[in-house]
Order: C-alpha cells, then structure tokens, then sequence
C-alpha cells in the first residue's frame, strides 16, 4: 500500500534529478518485491547467504549478525545510527523489529551527510512525520531479497509505493544510482544492504 505523505522540504526536490529513475517494466514482467518471502534458515550455509565465515557482516567496526532483527543490526552500528534515529521518529522502527520479511536499503551516516545543510533537522521536526515515513519507506521492500536475487534492469515496488531501479554489472550492485557498499546483511526478519547515497522518492 502506498504511503500517502506532502512534498517533502522544498530543497529535496532539488536532489530527485540525482537519485530518480524513470519507470521501466521488469525485464521478465514480474514485480520482483513479492517474489521472495522465506524466513532467514539459520541452518543454511554461510557461503549460499553471503555471510563469511563469522556468521555475520561487519558495518562500521561492529558485526552485525543474523540472530538479531533488522531493528537490532541497524541499532549495532555506529554506521547506521542517522537511519535508526530517524526510523524511530516514525512508525517504521516497530516494523523493523516485527515478523518482516524485509529488505532495506540503508544509507550510510555518510549518506545522510550527502544532503543539503538541514534537510534531515527539518525532516526530523514532529510535524514532518508524514515526510520522513514517506522517505524511509522508499528505502524498503516488503520482502526478503539477497543479492543474488538482484537482476539487472530489475524494478522493486517499495513500501512507499513508487518503484527503485537495479542496476547489476558484475559485483557492482546500484539501486536508483546509490552503490551497495555493504551486501546481505542478514538478519532474522530480513536483509540489510548498505548504500552510499539517500534515496528521494519522485515528486507526483
């Protein structure tokens, strides 16, 4: 369902020209966000989940594990720490911390800083809830995508319900032009992809 929100700041729309991407049809004509809702299997190999041997994916100096929720990782690293605040400005939080299954695509604390000088204050602002639920929510998919499950030209309807572009050349995966910097962070209600920039969801 797609979250009814108000333009965003004024300045934001400023920055859709560097993050949006038109509309095209998945190259197989399928919505690929409700292809895959299957719980983490904690008895799966590490190697088919990309996981290293650790069992875990490290973000920021701290390993972010697949025992613990999407809320949970988000909360271990100090990387992640811009996305969780504002996560728990919104409703958003709690669902990161539900039954999922989810895909985020988490923009770094370097990411939050590509935006303009008090984009993020304003956002933050509790009358600015609508806007932040409807800036996140172009961040998530309502199912559980690896990256191995990324297709080139392939478009995921978000929880915010407009569509993110893949892009996918050899192991450099972008979503909308953000680089994933930090794949298949695997958690129990999901899958965390760290990316370089904020996504903008596009104006109506």
């Amino acid at each position: 369902m797609r979250i009814r929100f108000t333009p965003l700041l004024a300045l934001l729309p400023l920055l859709a020209a560097c993050n949006s991407q038109p509309e095209t049809t998945n190259p197989e004509g399928t919505d690929a966000a409700v292809t895959d809702s299957t719980a983490y299997d904690p008895n799966a190999s590490s190697d088919s989940l990309r996981m290293g041997k650790t069992g875990g994916v490290e973000v920021g100096g701290s390993a972010l594990t697949p025992d613990k929720t999407l809320a949970q990782n988000l909360a271990a690293s100090p990387e992640l720490s811009q996305l969780l605040a504002a996560a728990q400005k919104t409703d958003l939080a709690a669902k990161l911390a539900g039954d999922g299954p989810y895909t985020v695509f988490a923009p770094s604390n370097a990411a939050f800083k590509g935006l303009p000088y008090g984009a993020m204050a304003g956002l933050l602002k509790p009358e600015s809830k609508d806007n932040l639920t409807g800036l996140l929510g172009y961040h998530i998919i309502q199912s559980r995508l690896l990256a191995l499950d990324l297709r080139d030209g392939q478009e995921l309807t978000t929880m915010e319900g407009h569509k993110l572009k893949i892009s996918v050349q050899g192991d450099n995966i972008t979503v909308n032009g953000a680089k994933v910097t930090t794949p298949d962070v695997v958690s129990k209600n999901g899958i965390i992809h760290v990316i370089d920039k904020v996504l903008l969801p596009p104006s109506e």
